[in-house]
This record gives C-alpha cells, sequence and structure tokens, in this order.
C-alpha cells in the first residue's frame, strides 16, 4: 500500500528556500575569496606597470631637460650694467658693458631672472622665468683683427647650410638657426677703431613662439650699438 506524500507546509517551504539562499551566498563568498588574490595579483601588476610608465616619463622629461641645458651650455661671458628706459608693455630697458661702450635694448619684462656672467668676454646672462627662454650679452677684444666672416669662419660649430638664416656684412653677422624645437639667434657687430671690439648677444626661444618674437628680435638687434656702416 502506497504512502500518501504528506504536504510541504509553508514553514518547511520557507526553510528550504532559505537554506538555498545561504547556500548560494555561501558560494559566491566562497567563490568572491577565490578571487581575491586574482584581483589582488591583477591589482600589483598594474601598480608596476603605473611605476614602469612613471619612471620612464621621468626619464623622457630628463632627457628634454639635458638637451635644454646642452643647447643653453653652447651660448657665449666683468661688469656690465642696465639701466632704466620706459619701454611699452614688455618693459624694455637698455644693457650696457661700460668697458666696451656697448649698448643694447632688451626686455626685461621677459628676462627677468639674471643668471650670472656671460661665459666669455664681458656680459650677463638672464633667463624667462620660466627657463624656455634666454639672453646672453658680452663684448670682447678682437685680439686677432677677425672680421664678421673670419670670426664665423673660425667659430661656427655648424656647416653655413645648416644655418636657417645669415646676414653677413663687412660690420657685423646676424644668424639663426633650429634645432629640436628650439631657435638660436646670434649677432654680434664689429669695430674698427683703435683696439677694435665685438659686441654680441644671443637668443634661445621656443620654436613654437616665433611668430611672437619676430619684433622682440628686429629690436633687439637693431639696437646693438656700437654699428660701424
Amino acid at each position: 500500500m502506497m504512502k500518501r506524500r504528506r504536504p510541504v507546509t509553508d514553514l518547511e517551504q520557507s526553510g528550504t528556500t532559505f537554506r538555498a539562499a545561504s547556500m548560494r551566498r555561501r558560494r559566491t563568498y566562497l567563490r568572491s575569496q577565490d578571487g581575491g588574490p586574482r584581483e589582488a595579483r591583477k591589482g600589483s601588476r598594474e601598480m608596476k606597470a603605473l611605476v614602469k610608465f612613471g619612471v620612464a616619463s621621468v626619464l623622457v622629461t630628463s632627457a628634454l631637460v639635458s638637451n635644454l641645458v646642452l643647447l643653453l651650455s653652447i651660448l657665449p661671458s666683468a661688469d656690465a650694467q642696465v639701466r632704466g628706459r620706459p619701454g611699452q608693455g614688455l618693459g624694455w630697458q637698455t644693457f650696457e658693458v661700460p668697458e666696451f661702450g656697448t649698448t643694447v635694448d632688451y626686455p626685461a619684462g621677459i628676462f627677468s631672472e639674471p643668471d650670472g656672467k656671460a661665459d666669455k668676454g664681458t656680459g650677463q646672462r638672464f633667463n624667462r622665468a620660466d627657463g624656455r627662454a634666454a639672453m646672453t650679452i658680452y663684448a670682447r677684444e678682437n685680439e686677432d683683427g677677425e672680421t664678421p666672416a673670419s670670426y664665423l669662419q673660425k667659430n661656427l660649430r655648424t656647416p653655413r647650410s645648416a644655418l636657417d638664416y645669415a646676414r653677413v656684412t663687412p660690420s657685423f653677422f646676424a644668424i639663426s638657426s633650429e634645432r629640436q624645437g628650439v631657435v638660436l639667434y646670434s649677432r654680434c657687430n664689429f669695430t674698427s677703431e683703435a683696439g677694435g671690439a665685438i659686441h654680441c648677444f644671443d637668443l634661445v626661444y621656443p620654436q613654437a613662439e616665433s611668430r611672437a618674437w619676430d619684433a622682440i628680435v628686429t629690436r633687439i638687434s637693431r639696437s646693438l650699438r656700437p654699428l660701424e656702416g
């Protein structure tokens, strides 16, 4: 004789459902625990990758800074003076090297950071506050009686063909070139009076800012004195 199955009560059904739900939660918990180390390992790998990226970025930045320092180091440099003269917008002043009678207008509002004496001759270095532009003004005796052409031939470290601009006259030269996103501009005036002297300035500024610098460079260049002819 077959036994009749006893109906499942609501309470028993609820208990079964509760146990099933508990088991599912337990399995979910265990799976999450098993995945923990994997997630931790993944996180560790990602962190190491970020660290490597950071180190690489620092190295690249250091290389760029080194390149800029190298460019600045090739510029020509005791005493010189700056006397004020009102300018428009850029704080123009006149820089003097009294020993040689050298004068030149320069935008003191841009080159606001004195950076010591010039590397050769008598003069001064200036930096822009962000370090991305520099100017050196100096004068020196012309012991060998150089002309602008012979001076360039002896001292220019790159072929003339590598220059982007060059103007050479009997009394001065002006040259410029672009390297690694930086413009290098140099002008020297030569005097033939007794003893003779060379009066120069060098500029370094970002190539991306060339258009903004054109008028500034022109004014500086035209103001350099003395100028013969």
